[in-house]
């Protein structure tokens, strides 16, 4: 659906990329066969310091899975040569701010040990008591802390992506919080029919932005779970490592680029990017198209 195949065709599958993956847990990474190539870097827990991330929840197990899964002729993730950073920052047990304090915190330390790309899975707008709830206007980029943090990061030259949300079908339907980040790639989801998953968070930001600004398939999206099986699933978690993975691609390709720069050449390549919407934002990227129009301004800048 986004061309990918052919980046990979030309040899680029994330080797030399380092990324970082947060998210809830990663159950059982370990001891999956179809991580047995995976390029381990480190790990980091931010909820539980010195613990595991390899117990507890399979969320990110199954998010991973969609870069890294290394199972020539079953299953191939988008960036299956990259190196990988599993850092848990979300704590399952409940649903508070401190949250975005241990994704900052995951942030940073994925800066401070050299991370190009950070692809994230979580979002935040509703919390266990009520009256730290965020509300629609504050979706302004500038409001959460969580949202300030990931842009602060992207002005670092990491190249932040992170989802949208499933809130498609809920009371708040908007996005969620970072996705409202200037400065950052938001990644809806779609159907294999390429129409708008129901459950995919919708834009524009409180201040008019454009967002998602693309989206993937996220409604039967391939993924492994923590027994080592193939299965589908759905949701904006898993788009976003989809598009995370060919990003890095992208840019091992074209390696000069800026990750603002990169941003810009998924938006401008992708299907409806003439006429972006609050649903699909500039639609669905097309990577190879992205990587031959990275080359031919290349050339013409020489």
């Amino acid at each position: 659906m986004l061309n990918g195949i052919k980046l990979h065709e030309q040899g680029f599958l994330g080797e030399g990329l380092k990324v970082a993956v947060l998210d809830g847990g990663f159950m059982n990474v370990d001891r999956i066969s179809a991580f047995d190539s995976l390029r381990l870097i480190g790990t980091r827990n931010m909820v539980f310091p010195g613990r595991s991330v390899f117990e507890g929840d399979d969320h990110g197990t199954k998010v991973l899975a969609c870069m890294a899964a290394n199972l020539p002729g079953l299953m191939v993730g988008t960036a299956p040569k990259a190196s990988y950073l599993l850092i848990k920052s979300e704590d399952g047990r409940s649903e508070y701010p401190i949250e975005e304090d241990y994704w900052t915190a995951a942030v940073e330390y994925a800066d401070s040990v050299g991370v190009d790309v950070v692809s994230s899975s979580l979002g935040y707008f509703n919390f266990d008591e009520d009256e730290m709830n965020y509300s629609v206007e504050d979706l302004d980029g500038k409001t959460s802390f969580i949202s300030r943090a990931a842009q602060l990061a992207s002005q670092k030259g990491m190249l932040m992506i992170v989802s949208a949300g499933n809130e498609g079908n809920s009371r708040w339907e908007k996005i969620t919080f970072p996705s409202d980040a200037e400065d950052i790639l938001t990644v809806g989801a779609i159907t294999g029919n390429k129409n708008k998953s129901t459950f995919s968070s919708v834009g524009f930001t409180a201040d008019y932005r454009v967002k998602p600004d693309v989206v993937a398939l996220g409604t039967g999206s391939t993924v492994i779970d923590a027994f080592g099986n193939i299965r589908y699933g759905n949701g904006t978690s898993f788009s976003t490592p989809i598009v995370a993975g060919l990003s890095i691609c992208l840019w091992q390709a074209l390696p000069w680029l800026s990750n603002q720069e990169l941003i810009h050449l998924l938006q401008s390549t992708s299907s409806q990017h003439k006429k972006p919407d609050a649903e699909l934002g500039y639609g669905i990227p097309d990577v190879y198209k992205a990587y031959k129009e990275g080359l031919k301004h290349a050339k013409k800048q020489k």
